[in-house]
């Protein structure tokens, strides 16, 4: 028998800008947290957020039980800082981690011990914590390590650059690294996406009578576009043209090491990779319900950025960023606005939309309010939790973003205004958009000539929502 809820009661929120003092925890029975981030996956995606060229049944049902956020965005535009972003509830203006600074042989630069993490802050309250996929905030035994911020368990990739490759040659179990000896030399035998979800299924089984947090972050659908035959059958043929990538092959230079293998029908693998991952939420939520832990369980669903253009991918033909504008390492919407449904039976009302402009740093606050633990002073989220329950809701002043590539990104939402500068490291060639989401989602049209008042409030605003990181400078460089 399910355990019954104490009544909730939510105090009203005053408005508040991004550096808010922290919020008034409630009293809540300790539910338990899951968060699954895909990896890539474009707005428009999924069919319950308009895609039309495949289904995606299992998270349509979740949306249809729950609540689909219009208006959310990731932490960047890149995997690495996007998910410094949801750990630490920090913008890219002052998150630890601003890009994907690789670690050899394996691993990527680590977030400081001094951080505090959504998994530390739940340890703190009671909770069991696993992570389950792929890391990318600190190599194998660092302090980054999963193991040293918070998480109790971790299995999968520990590099995001070897996760690139879904036949990978290890994995690592804690700090313990696997071989897979079936996918050695030229063979292609064992599926890590099925090893990392039977582990993120036996550790729900295994914690069902203990409040816990799992963070799912599935490499779905990242390139390369490969996948087990059994997978792909059904959706040959059915996504003409096919689009033929040619990649490395075993005993090549970069064989799964991170360099993207063959795949002669990238449309059929991608579609048939996104319903992979489809099958894998439906089978979270199938367990919850098996356990009877529906109605004391958080479920949310988002993606790390928009959709990538590598490894054979094609999201012009999917139209995987929907109305929006860019693509992965952009800082136009479809770089930065991801899909995010919210799952909470008995309390989140079926079927709702909700239009909140939220991003990955108020997961930090809203895990932190639900345990009932104070949220850390450094944070610049909001916890969203009045959305999901139908209350009043605070909101953001607004929401910046850095990117330190391809010469410089930065952007600042605020309101409906939208102000993206390209080219930020050389003065000579940066420009400045100016655009009205709610006349102008796609960002079609600059109007920032006729808006000066605004630009220059809004590079005021950029100009100091950041603060300077010794590690990630933001300014022209070699990696």
């Amino acid at each position: 028998m399910m355990k019954k809820f104490l009544t909730v009661t939510l105090a009203v929120f005053v408005l508040f800008a991004c550096n808010h003092q922290p919020t008034k925890t409630t009293s809540l029975a300790k539910p338990n947290i899951i968060f699954i981030l895909a990896d890539d996956l474009g707005y428009g995606d999924l069919s319950c957020y308009g895609q039309k060229h495949f289904q995606t049944p299992n998270l349509d049902k979740m949306a249809a039980g729950g609540m689909r956020f219009t208006q959310h965005y990731s932490g960047t535009s890149v995997c690495a800082p996007s998910r410094c972003s949801v750990m630490t509830g920090k913008h890219t203006g002052h998150t630890a981690i601003r890009g994907n600074q690789e670690w050899q042989p394996e691993g990527q630069f680590p977030m400081a011990d001094t951080e505090i993490t959504v998994a530390e802050l739940l340890k703190r309250a009671g909770y069991i914590t696993g992570a389950f996929g792929k890391w990318g905030l600190g190599y194998p035994g660092s302090e980054g390590d999963p193991n040293q911020q918070g998480f109790d368990e971790f299995y999968g990739y520990n590099c995001q650059r070897m996760a690139h490759n879904y036949y990978p040659g290890h994995l690592w179990d804690n700090r313990l690294k696997v071989e897979i000896p079936e996918n050695s030399g030229d063979k292609f035998e064992v599926y890590a996406p099925h090893l990392i979800h039977q582990r993120a299924l036996q550790f729900i089984e295994k914690n069902k009578d203990k409040p816990f947090f799992l963070f799912y972050p599935n490499v779905i659908p990242h390139a390369e576009l490969l996948l087990p035959e059994k997978n792909l059958a059904e959706f040959r043929g059915k996504f003409l043209p096919e689009k033929e990538f040619k990649g490395v092959e075993p005993g090549s230079a970069g064989f799964r090491e991170g360099t993207y293998g063959t795949q002669p029908e990238s449309h059929a693998a991608f579609a048939a990779m996104v319903t992979l991952l489809d099958k894998q939420v439906g089978d979270i939520l199938g367990k919850l319900e098996e356990l009877g832990l529906e109605k004391n369980t958080l479920v949310i669903f988002s993606s790390d950025n928009g959709p990538h253009q590598e490894g054979g991918a094609d999201p012009d033909y999917f139209d995987s960023n929907g109305s929006l504008k860019g693509y992965k390492r952009d800082l136009y919407e479809g770089g930065i606005r991801v899909p995010m449904i919210a799952f909470w039976e008995g309390k989140i009302v079926a079927g709702s939309v909700s239009d909140h402009i939220s991003a990955f740093w108020d997961f930090l606050p809203t895990t932190a309010e639900l345990a009932g633990v104070p949220v850390p002073e450094t944070t610049d989220g909001i916890s969203y939790l009045s959305a999901l329950l139908g209350k009043e809701q605070p909101q953001h002043e607004y929401l910046y973003w850095e990117f330190h590539e391809n010469g410089g990104r930065q952007a600042l939402r605020k309101g409906d205004w939208k102000l993206v500068k390209y080219d930020v490291f050389n003065t000579e060639k940066t420009t400045i958009g100016l655009h009205n989401l709610s006349a102008d989602i796609g960002e079609k049209n600059n109007v920032a000539a006729e808006n000066p008042e605004i630009v220059s409030e809004l590079v005021e605003l950029i100009n100091s929502a950041r603060i300077d990181n010794a590690n990630f400078p933001f300014e022209s460089r070699k990696n």
